[in-house]
């Protein structure tokens, strides 16, 4: 029989009716066997055995069969209409004892599959009880514990050690380390001080902390976790929409087999077999198990799938496209680069700059400002500090009158600079007292598994691997040989982006596009797969690609890739697979090979494969 599978919010409700089922169950399987015992303890007296095999064969084919007369009426077949023709024909025959074996047998197998679809449901279930039903809620130095569905945007809680956090906050006080595996897939705990995000269901590890709730309930981060895996599981793939498409035309023709069996053969067990065999329970479990299995492993490993029909899309792809800034680097300016062209010393220059820039909210600014706390440099007050907005910024520093910015702000300030100190990538020019100084060369750091993630791309095929950037041709075309990129687009706009997935889906590509989600959202939508890095804590990357990455570990990529590669050839491994077992099958039926006890544990026997060859997705991991 077709195990169905359940919304997991649901579950414990499923394994109660199941438990009562199996009980149920049980009781049928007793008076079958009873029946069986009294043919032979009272050879003489049949009406014994014949009450007891009728009695359980009603009992357990008759749940099936009074929903098998609902499928007729309201349009919804399940499939079990074939197990019940089969179950009432043996019963109008006056084959009690096979009826109950029958009944008994498709019944049981059909909970053993329902207990196993439920196994896998769990497994994404835990995913969703992450969250405390209590938290600590601190006030005017008092605490009080209340639920956390009563919890409202800047409340104080308490978060002790070892307890999972109520709702996504910002640490106000304490220090502690906190494991975001539950959400990142990423097993190492994350340090947290003052100022740092923290995320319902997420789990303190060391220290007690306060702090202030931002988000509760569904628009926590994990609250839009559990939406994405909802909503996955509810889409189809197209091969799962095209066979429930003509699974109506499936019943009639099974129907009509037997019907040509008994006609030619006369045998009516012969015909009851070849119905049995029939239900196609095999097949229609080769898409859900296969794709369970996939939304359970990705979200252990913090990849988040918004639509089951990408699993199939992206088995195809043979093309990925990066976009540099915040996917294949941290995001992080770092200095890697001083260069004084005056007698002053490196450390002398950075104090200058630092000084200048010590308030500055800019990118550049804060990576001096890095540099000068690591170097011990204590720093001055900056005076008569003016900024112009994308260009450079004025000021005094110990009476000495700075200009730092872009070449053409330099210039522009009658600043003359050497050739060979002309901008060969993202520099900070500096010029004291209208003397020119130098430059500090500033770089966007690269994730250290990013040329892993381009060979491990390469080694499982993909044809085409393109690096898209801002950045000046000579700096991207260094980067991109530093990660492993053949095909590098500097000076890359956002509409340039577009163009550039749109040129490569025209000549033939599948392509997966990567991004943060923030200047490259219309590219990540024109994918045929637009994957978010980071996701865990922005919206906008949840929002705005069809696969979401809670972590920035660039290998979830090839991962990804690999799962639903997998799970393409298992699901039509499956489809193939149970496409033969009813052929087979109703070829031995026809033959007179299999009786209709025979049939049911071979129609279960096919069932269980399909299963267990879904199963081989979890141990991928």
């Amino acid at each position: 029989m077709q195990a169905e599978l359940y919304h997991p919010v649901h579950i414990h409700e499923e394994e109660h009716h199941l438990v009562q089922s199996l009980l149920i169950t049980l009781t049928g399987g007793i008076l079958i066997f009873n029946a069986f015992l009294s043919t032979r303890l009272f050879p003489d007296s049949p009406l014994i055995s014949e009450i007891s095999a009728l009695a359980g064969a009603l009992l357990l084919g008759l749940p099936m069969i009074i929903k098998s007369f609902k499928g007729f009426f309201t349009g919804g077949l399940r499939l079990t209409e074939l197990a019940s023709i089969a179950v009432l024909a043996c019963i109008a025959l006056g084959d009690y004892l096979t009826a109950g074996v029958v009944a008994f047998i498709l019944v049981l197998g059909e909970l053993l599959e329902h207990r196993t679809a439920l196994g896998a449901q769990e497994s994404i279930e835990s995913l969703l009880k992450l969250t405390p039903p209590m938290a600590h809620l601190v006030k005017n130095n008092d605490e009080k514990d209340v639920l956390v569905k009563e919890l409202k945007s800047k409340d104080i809680i308490r978060i002790k050690p070892g307890e999972n956090i109520p709702a996504d906050s910002v640490i106000v006080q304490g220090e502690t380390s906190v494991n975001e595996a539950s959400i990142t897939g990423e097993s190492f705990p994350v340090d947290k001080k003052k100022g740092d995000r923290i995320f319902e269901g997420t789990n303190n590890i060391t220290g007690v902390i306060l702090a202030e709730v931002e988000k509760v309930g569904e628009d926590t981060t994990l609250g839009k976790v559990k939406q994405l895996i909802l909503e996955a599981e509810k889409t189809k793939i197209p091969i799962m929409s095209l066979i429930e498409k003509h699974i109506y035309w499936y019943i009639p023709v099974i129907l009509m087999t037997a019907a040509l069996i008994l006609f030619f053969t006369r045998d009516a067990s012969r015909s009851i077999s070849s119905i049995i065999v029939g239900v196609p329970c095999a097949l229609l479990l080769a898409t859900p198990t296969a794709i369970i299995a996939v939304l359970s492993v990705a979200a252990r490993k913090g990849v988040m799938i918004k639509e089951a029909r990408k699993i199939e899309t992206t088995a195809g792809i043979d093309a990925v496209v990066f976009d540099k800034t915040g996917t294949l680097t941290t995001g992080e300016l770092r200095v890697t680069l001083i260069n004084p062209v005056k007698e002053i010393s490196p450390d002398r220059l950075i104090y200058y700059v630092a000084t200048l820039e010590k308030h500055s909210l800019h990118p550049v600014a804060r990576a001096v400002r890095e540099l000068a706390v690591k170097a011990n440099i204590k720093l001055g007050e900056p005076e008569e500090f003016k900024e112009t907005v994308g260009r450079g910024v004025k000021g005094k520093v110990d009476g000495k009158k700075l200009i730092l910015g872009r070449e053409s702000y330099l210039k522009e300030n009658k600043i003359d600079i050497d050739e060979q100190q002309r901008e060969a990538g993202s520099m900070l020019h500096i010029a004291i007292d209208e003397q020119y100084y130098g430059w500090i060369q500033v770089a966007d750091q690269m994730r250290l598994e990013a040329k892993e993630t381009t060979e491990q791309l390469k080694k499982i095929g993909i044809k085409k691997l393109v690096m898209l950037t801002g950045d000046k041709k000579e700096v991207a075309e260094r980067i991109a040989k530093e990660s492993g990129f053949e095909e590098v687009v500097a000076e890359c706009l956002p509409e340039r982006k577009l163009e550039i997935v749109e040129s490569l889906q025209k000549k033939g590509y599948r392509v997966v596009v990567i991004g943060d989600g923030i200047n490259d959202a219309p590219a990540l939508t024109a994918g045929d797969i637009g994957i978010a890095m980071g996701a865990m804590g922005s919206d906008v990357a949840i929002n705005s690609a069809s696969i979401a990455l809670m972590s920035n570990d660039l290998r979830r990529v090839p991962f990804f890739i690999s799962l639903s590669r997998l799970a393409h050839r298992i699901i039509y491994q499956n489809i193939a697979l149970g496409g033969a077992l009813v052929l087979i099958g109703l070829t031995l039926a026809g033959m007179g090979i299999v009786n209709p006890i025979i049939a049911a544990l071979y129609h279960e026997v096919g069932s269980l494969a399909v299963i267990l060859n879904s199963a081989r997705i979890v141990k991928s991991e």
